[in-house]
């Protein structure tokens, strides 16, 4: 291949993401299915520009070809001397000659190839696609339906899905049966919703890497910041399991697991599995909303400005503008053969995110009084529900005590618990995460009308999902929602992937306030919580996504009185955004007047904003 063939083919893979072809789940399992199908579109794609451009080159010289011999029947019918027309004659003649001989297609065959090439990589990066929506060189266009206002940024198009670390054991088989198995020992991650300052990746356990437990091969992981900067950090550190087993295979136990380190395509199977155990856990990816739609868009404004020059065109000659649009017809054509595989596996992308998912687990919290009798024994010999009262409830200071007055007595905690002292305390909270399966579906099934009975609702998922899935259940039914999201600040970042750090934060939030909106009922209201730093944009969002007739304040709140120094300034404030689902609707809504003196001295006496409507407080705490 050519250099030019070469370049179109590296970039055309890259899209097609086959430097991931090791990953075997989620959409890189749709894409190893596709894998024998793209690699033979991307092999034979020279011969598909080949041909395109041979065919074209010959029918516009075969068109050319019928009009100069048109020409040359014109001129011998005219009353011109016989010197002028032979003269003219033989001019057209050598034309005619020329354009016989001019079928080779290296001359436009290059460019092809470089357009090509400059198109898709213009909007790819690094396993997404950025909708940049380029007018010409240096100049962008953004959609635009005669707003007053319009909010645009670089990932409008886009769901950017921000995965966290699950940190799950991993376990695979070699062709001959052994079993390996990476286990997790120690996670050094954020907690209590503080937001990571530094990147952590997947490492070999260094006090005791490997082990041998039942003829099945362990090896130990821990996930913690890196000795390393700058790129590719993990794959060090991939390197550095491999080495250590290389290492490590001088000892017998080890020796019958030789088979991991065995090469298949310049990998090992080692090699690969680590990067599927790793990439899984820490792969951050945008899905376009409509990619097929975006490119072909693009395609065209990109044919007319950088292949046709559409605004020299008056300045043109015949020539060089039919030899502009042979090129721009074959890249067209081969472009759109791309974006089409391209936009299937996007869709299909898409399909899976939005598809609701599966509940891993349920449990429920339910207070004894509305447990069977019957049951009492087996709750009471439950030493994980006893141990979580004791710390929550404190019922190991529960002492025995009569009144004789009433003829009552107060049976002492003990353990384990008897069935009588759970009689004496109906109102603990029993937690079926506790039990069996089984014991959980009985105590369900004595339940009349559970779901009326339900009062409260806690879901532990992201955020976009668990939104997704309650649209069904609670759709207009919902109140008043409060956001608290992360506040994107220099102090406590999140790493966001090609660091298009407010682009992302703003297409994280906007998806989940449109969920959120189908939830609410009409009379409802939405407080979010934010600082100064994306106030500005979490204020246009709101707008954007509930109209800004249903913005209702921007409420100040105090929460450090001494102030925090960012940029030179001490910021003592933190600010409630509130909008109406729709505000024809809300009457007496108001915020309870506090003196400044009070609030200085009750920092954690909450804000309270209260619904006339419904009769109840909003609480805002600092």
């Amino acid at each position: 291949m050519t250099d030019n063939q070469k370049k179109l083919v590296n970039i055309l893979r890259e899209m097609f993401q086959f430097d991931q072809s090791d990953l075997d789940f989620g959409i890189y399992r749709i894409m190893s299915m596709k894998h024998e199908e793209i690699n033979k579109f991307i092999d034979e794609l020279p011969a598909h520009i080949k041909e395109e451009l041979r065919v074209l080159t010959e029918l516009n010289t075969e068109a050319d070809i019928a009009a100069i011999d048109k020409q040359i029947a014109s001129t011998k019918g005219t009353d011109l001397s016989d010197a002028i027309k032979s003269a003219a004659v033989a001019e057209l003649e050598k034309k005619k000659k020329s354009l016989a001989g001019s079928a080779d297609i290296a001359t436009v065959e290059a460019d092809v190839y470089n357009h090509l090439t400059n198109f898709f990589s213009r909007y790819y990066d690094d396993g997404d696609f950025i909708s940049q929506r380029r007018y010409k060189e240096g100049v962008y266009a953004i959609p635009y339906e005669g707003e007053e206002v319009k909010l645009h940024w670089a990932n409008a198009d886009q769901y950017y899905v921000k995965t966290s670390e699950y940190f799950k054991d991993y376990v695979f088989k070699t062709v001959y049966g052994k079993v390996i198995r990476f286990k997790l020992v120690e996670a050094n991650i954020e907690h209590d919703n503080n937001k990571e300052n530094e990147k952590r990746f997947f490492q070999l356990y260094t006090d005791k890497p490997f082990e041998i437990i039942d003829g099945e091969l362990f090896i130990y992981v821990e996930y913690k910041t890196s000795k390393y900067t700058g790129n590719a950090v993990q794959a060090k550190h991939i390197s550095e399991f491999v080495d250590a087993f290389k290492a490590a295979q001088t000892q017998v136990e080890f020796q019958p697991f030789h088979e991991i380190l065995e090469m298949t395509d310049d990998k090992t199977l080692f090699e690969r599995q680590l990067h599927r155990y790793t990439a899984r856990n820490t792969f951050d990816y945008f899905i376009h909303k409509n990619l097929g739609k975006f490119l072909r868009q693009e395609l065209d404004f990109y044919i007319k400005n950088d292949v046709i020059y559409l605004d020299d065109i008056d300045v043109q000659d015949e020539a060089k503008t039919k030899k502009y649009l042979t090129k721009a017809k074959v890249i067209r054509k081969i472009a759109q053969k791309v974006i089409t595989f391209l936009a299937q596996i996007e869709d299909f992308q898409k399909k899976l995110y939005l598809k609701k998912k599966f509940v891993v687990e349920t449990n429920y919290c339910i207070t004894l009084d509305r447990v069977p009798e019957t049951m009492y024994p087996e709750i009471a010999s439950n030493e994980a529900q006893r141990d979580e009262w004791v710390r929550l409830f404190a019922i190991d200071e529960i002492e025995a005590q009569a009144n004789d007055l009433f003829n009552t007595t107060t049976i002492a905690y003990s353990k384990p618990l008897t069935a009588e002292f759970l009689k004496q305390n109906p109102f603990l909270v029993l937690d079926t995460a506790f039990f069996s399966a089984k014991f959980k579906e009985q105590l369900i099934a004595s339940i009349d009308n559970l779901d009326e009975k339900l009062d409260g609702l806690l879901i532990l998922s992201e955020n976009y999902q668990a939104l997704s899935l309650l649209q069904n259940k609670y759709k207009n039914k919902i109140d008043t929602v409060y956001v608290d999201p992360p506040y994107n600040t220099d102090s406590s970042p999140i790493l966001y992937k090609n660091n298009y750090k407010d682009s992302c934060w703003i297409s994280l939030i906007q998806d989940r306030l449109i969920l959120a909106k189908k939830l609410m009922n009409e009379k409802s209201i939405i407080i979010q919580a934010i600082d100064d730093i994306e106030l500005r944009y979490l204020t246009c969002i709101g707008d954007n996504v509930f109209g800004k007739d249903n913005y209702i304040s921007t409420i100040t709140t105090l929460c450090n009185p001494q102030g925090r120094v960012a940029n030179n300034v001490n910021k003592n404030s933190e600010y409630h955004i509130v909008h109406a689902k729709n505000l024809m609707l809300i009457n007496g809504l108001s915020v309870e007047k506090k003196r400044i003196k009070q609030i200085k001295h009750r920092l954690k006496e909450p804000v309270q904003i209260r619904d006339a409507r419904l009769g109840h407080y909003v609480f805002i705490r600092y």
